[in-house]
């Protein structure tokens, strides 16, 4: 059970279950059975499927990149062990998102039947043999970034709120900038062990240097979507520049020191949560009309 709970990366539940939850509550502005039962499964369900059938299937590559292990992906040496385990992970996986998925399917309308549905669809595409999106150079950064705008789209759609509302597309569009520019800016510390292991990446096509400018572009670029926010939504503008900030600092990294990434990379781990902290204050006083 321990291992089922290391693979759902427990750090980064809130990721996931925030935006849907958020983006729900906003628009409905009521706490109904739909908000509780559709946060938990973004809270826990969704993050082991996500995570835990990348582990099973990224296991033997995982073994061979020293980077991995705590926070960065459990792996268990044990190659014994860790069959019995993944076994019980993507039994833990099916388990615990097929029933939710299916009650919430039967919540909203067509539409967001589908979109729920494409949402888990890129979630085990991503890592799934045959599909493995993560290993098709820029579509992987997309996917990886849907994981989380995801979810934020399903609430929208689940809510019947248009996608194209001027107080609305600014956030998703600006998401996804986020979400591809973090994805992207996360491959630049494993170059050297993706190229060595064969496995394709947004940063093994761009090389290290180049894919770092690009997430720090994007990062800004997130930044300018924002300002289309109507007031106070605007104030969030300023946050994406914290991530720009520590990714600049290595636009000059190359190949061969590529691993130097790391450091940026744990950063963005940390920095997620004062800005977590400071996007749930700007909801809080757009909510109450503050400001």
């Amino acid at each position: 059970m321990a291992a089922i709970v290391r693979a759902s990366r427990p750090i980064s539940w809130v990721n996931t279950a925030f935006p849907f939850a958020a983006a729900y509550l906003m628009t409905v502005r009521e706490i109904d059975a739909v908000l509780v039962v559709g946060t938990l499964f973004f809270l826990v369900p969704y993050n082991l499927l996500m995570y835990g059938v990348n582990d099973v299937f990224d296991y033997e590559s995982d073994l061979a990149n020293p980077r991995k292990g705590g926070v960065e992906g459990d792996v268990i040496r044990d190659r014994a062990a860790a069959a019995r385990i993944h076994r019980g992970i993507l039994w833990a996986s099916a388990l615990t998102t097929v029933p939710p998925a299916i009650w919430l399917a039967l919540q909203g309308d067509l539409a967001a039947a589908i979109t729920l549905a494409l949402v888990l669809f890129g979630v085990v595409a991503y890592s799934a043999p045959g599909l493995r999106f993560k290993e098709r150079p820029f579509l992987d950064s997309l996917t990886s970034s849907l994981h989380f705008v995801g979810p934020l789209l399903y609430a929208l759609v689940l809510a019947d709120v248009s996608l194209a509302d001027a107080g609305i597309w600014p956030v998703w569009a600006a998401f996804i900038a986020w979400g591809m520019a973090s994805h992207a800016f996360g491959a630049v510390q494993d170059v050297r062990a993706d190229r060595e292991g064969g496995i394709g990446s947004i940063a093994t096509v761009l090389g290290a240097r180049a894919t770092a400018r690009l997430a720090t572009v994007l990062y800004v670029a997130a930044s300018a979507l924002l300002l289309a926010m109507p007031w106070p939504g605007i104030l969030a503008a300023v946050l994406p520049l914290a991530y720009a900030a520590s990714t600049a600092r290595f636009w000059t990294v190359t190949d061969a020191t590529c691993e130097q990434a790391n450091r940026g990379w744990r950063t963005f781990l940390w920095l997620n949560q004062p800005v977590g902290f400071l996007v749930t204050m700007l909801l809080i006083v757009s909510w109450n009309g503050w400001l």
